[in-house]
């Protein structure tokens, strides 16, 4: 078997654009992945694949790691960010097309089947409704007594865990993030008093609505520097928190926060490959590692949570992707011994469900895995043909 054909395709999704890679063979069999990059470079990820597609037309599909080394080896001045999202989505692919092959579920490549069903939380819960309520066909969020209704929403849904980001109320709401370009506060990343006040509201009010028997996480990405982290997570002391989830590129800061804050730290969705995790690992910088699977690859990703094994780390997978990269994840998860639970958003554009052949089945905040090979599921290219991305 020969790969033929190697492409990029995608999808308008409301806030974000989700990017899909296709790998074609000789024999018929097509393998499916998403490296969706969430804050703005699909052109830049359809550019790298483009770039590399030289070293991979032609090749055996069921050589994942020999394909990954000769793309990693092309790479290498310019490891991590789009570049590796882009070998990701390759070896995704390809790892779909060898599990096809076989008529094995993915998660058969990576060990087999540890669990049946995973615990998932509702991840930018309350985010989505503030700042892109218009593309979710759902009530905007204006203000503190709208979270009342949703934290119901979640409960009745079955959900036990959400997750949120800041969000402010003024004249006009918005979702704090400084460190991306999408708010005030940059580039100097402060997290002065009257903000560290709004932060303590907003987690208030998300405790006092869901209940002391839902999971709430808070988080805060690249939005503060050390010392302002580490001032959030003292305010948020009084309320249980399951985690905060925070990014720096520092692992040397990242283990003064945790030795900071008083409820568990959870970080890492950024780091790509075992070298990026080491330092972090090998400080015991996080409680939960995050590992995003669409930007590392499964195979590659299961490297890195043997490693947080051996550090007696858990995992919280990444993922706030389509239907594709939930299930994707989700083989990921049913794979390895320490899992934490499973990001995936509810909140989301209409047309999700009809991109992928199969929609991942959540009951009861457990997600249970498709049955069919690969990775149960294949983007329905008529349906993504019908949402062109407005960002291209």
């Amino acid at each position: 078997m020969k790969i033929t054909s190697l492409q990029t395709l995608h999808c308008d999704a409301g806030w974000r654009v989700w990017t899909f890679i296709k790998i074609e063979t000789d024999q018929g069999i097509t393998g499916w992945s998403e490296c969706t990059d969430s804050h703005g470079s699909p052109r830049a990820i359809s550019g790298a694949v483009e770039d590399l597609r030289h070293l991979v037309i032609g090749k055996d599909p069921a050589a994942t790691e020999k394909i990954y080394w000769d793309l990693y080896s092309a790479t290498r001045q310019s490891p991590g960010s789009v570049i590796q999202k882009a070998i990701a989505g390759i070896e995704n692919a390809l790892l779909d097309i060898k599990a096809k092959v076989l008529d094995v579920p993915v998660y058969e490549l990576l060990g087999g089947m540890i669990r049946d069903k995973i615990r998932v939380y509702w991840s930018h819960c309350g985010t989505t409704r503030i700042r892109a309520a218009e593309y979710v066909g759902k009530p905007a969020i204006a203000s503190l007594e709208g979270i009342a209704p949703l934290a119901e929403e979640v409960k009745k849904s079955g959900f036990s865990a959400l997750k949120t980001n800041i969000a402010l109320f003024g004249a006009k709401p918005v979702i704090y993030m400084p460190a991306f370009g999408k708010s005030s506060g940059g580039p100097e990343l402060n997290a002065d008093r009257d903000l560290v006040s709004s932060v303590v509201k907003y987690v208030e009010t998300w405790r006092r609505a869901a209940g002391e028997e839902t999971d709430i996480m808070l988080d805060l990405n690249f939005n503060f520097k050390t010392e302002g982290f580490i001032k959030i997570a003292r305010a948020l002391a009084p309320f249980n928190l399951t985690w905060i989830e925070l990014d720096t590129y520092d692992p040397v800061a990242m283990r003064q926060i945790k030795d900071a804050a008083p409820m568990p730290v959870a970080s890492g969705e950024n780091l790509y490959g075992t070298r990026n995790y080491r330092p972090y690992f090998e400080r015991h910088c996080m409680d939960i590692a995050n590992v995003d699977v669409s930007w590392n690859g499964a195979w590659q990703a299961k490297k890195i949570a043997d490693m947080a094994e051996a550090y007696e780390m858990n995992v919280a997978p990444h993922n706030h992707h389509s239907h594709l990269g939930t299930l994707m994840s989700a083989h990921f998860a049913a794979a390895i011994p320490n899992l934490r639970m499973l990001e995936v958003d509810v909140d989301d554009v209409p047309w999700k469900d009809e991109l992928t052949s199969v929609a991942p089945q959540i009951e009861q905040g457990f997600l249970t895995l498709p049955s069919g090979p690969g990775w149960g599921a294949d983007i329905n290219e008529a349906a993504l043909s019908l949402h062109p991305p407005k960002f291209l």
